[in-house]
């Protein structure tokens, strides 16, 4: 891979570990803790410019999100006044103390992100901490408070951005980023992920294209439960360089739910930290071939608190930084001695599961009796025309 060819900053303040759900709940901000914790350990963020982020303002929610959500989520951080209609106080999303000030928070680090790849200033930057790509205009959805991610995309359109390419790996589909852009041809999404068939939110197939004035902007890839690392890098090689070439794009936004890890015990996917790890690179490599570098990477989905996040997320962070973090390296003493007091838990001593990554290039053909393939090549046939792309090997 080519490495980082300017600053790259990561958005981070410990105050970000407020999105806070409590201790019952899947999607511990203590993951994200563990992360910075391990990226630190091992030198990652030496070549970095750890910056923190401002509470995003309501101007900057509301060019995403209808005031009336706003306002629920204000009132339940305060009263613990549950607001079905905006998602506000359901099991997915349960209210917390200063709920709004937590998700905001988290909306203005991803700003900052995006402020630092857009200006200039940075070529490269990630808010880990981000990634909320369920949470749609009028509602919380799927442990999504605000779309930190689409109040950012929106950011660079107001700023004169004319085409921005968003790619979701996060074994959930990435519905809210897609429906807020969904007849907005500036926007491309691609989105791929354990089929909705099986898993929430139910949504993400083929056939779904983007709207009126936009088809093909939103691209959906939608895979067979128990897809390895092989299958998965299969389906992402098939569909996502090619589109991207296609589109052009100013700056590639990309969102690193580690949820498709085997070891996950929300979903049903098989990848490996390898297979993460690679697709990581490959994101990065196509940042620097379709963006000029311009990569704006945030977290998302990921429920393995101890071992699978943090490792994932720390690969993530030294690819971002330019200087990947080698497989067979050991995780530092003192973060596992860390997660042996915090949780009474053994943490992983390597920074690999022992997998090697490889994949069968599409342009081999496809073949028809396997789930995979079929996949993939609807995929293709329903919106590589629209983008002036062969769907065939």
């Amino acid at each position: 891979m080519s490495t980082c060819e300017g600053p790259a900053t990561v958005v981070y303040d410990p105050v970000l570990t407020g999105y806070d759900f409590g201790p019952h709940h899947p999607m511990s901000p203590l993951r994200v803790d563990l992360t910075m914790r391990l990226a630190r350990d091992l030198g990652v963020l030496d070549g970095v410019r750890l910056v923190p982020a401002e509470v995003a303002t309501e101007d900057q929610l509301v060019t995403v999100h209808d005031p009336r959500l706003i306002e629920a989520v204000m009132r339940a951080g305060t009263t613990a006044a549950p607001d079905a209609l905006r998602g506000v106080g359901t099991e997915d999303n349960p209210i917390f103390r200063h709920m709004h000030q937590a998700s905001a928070h988290v909306v203005g680090a991803s700003l900052e992100a995006f402020r630092q790849v857009w200006s200039g200033e940075s070529l490269h930057a990630a808010n880990i901490a981000g990634g909320l790509h369920h949470a749609m205009p009028d509602r919380a959805s799927g442990f999504c408070i605000y779309n930190d991610i689409a109040v950012g995309i929106r950011s660079l359109l107001d700023a004169g951005a004319e085409r921005v390419a968003y790619v979701d790996v996060d074994v959930h589909h990435g519905d809210g980023v897609e429906r807020i852009f969904w007849d907005d041809p500036r926007v491309l999404t691609i989105s791929l992920h354990e089929t909705g068939q099986m898993l929430f939110p139910g949504t993400g197939f083929p056939q779904d294209l983007g709207g009126p004035e936009a088809q093909g902007s939103a691209v959906n890839v939608a895979l067979p439960p128990g897809t390895s690392d092989a299958g998965w890098l299969r389906a992402f090689h098939a569909v996502v360089p090619p589109l991207l070439q296609a589109f052009d794009p100013e700056v590639l936004v990309t969102q690193h739910g580690c949820d498709s890890h085997a070891d996950d015990p929300l979903a049903h996917m098989m990848l490996s930290i390898d297979g993460q790890r690679a697709a990581y690179l490959a994101l990065h490599d196509l940042a620097h071939e379709v963006a000029d570098g311009r990569w704006v990477a945030v977290g998302g989905g990921g429920y393995a608190v101890v071992d699978v996040v943090p490792r994932a997320w720390t690969h993530l962070l030294s690819i971002v930084a330019g200087n990947p973090v080698d497989p067979e390296r050991e995780t530092s003493d003192a973060w596992r001695e860390h997660v042996r007091e915090v949780l009474d838990l053994s943490a992983p001593y390597r920074m690999t599961d022992g997998r090697t990554p490889a994949y069968r290039d599409w342009s081999g053909g496809y073949d028809p009796d396997t789930w995979l393939d079929r996949a993939i090549h609807a995929t293709r046939l329903e919106a590589f025309p629209l983008h002036g792309l062969d769907p065939m090997p």
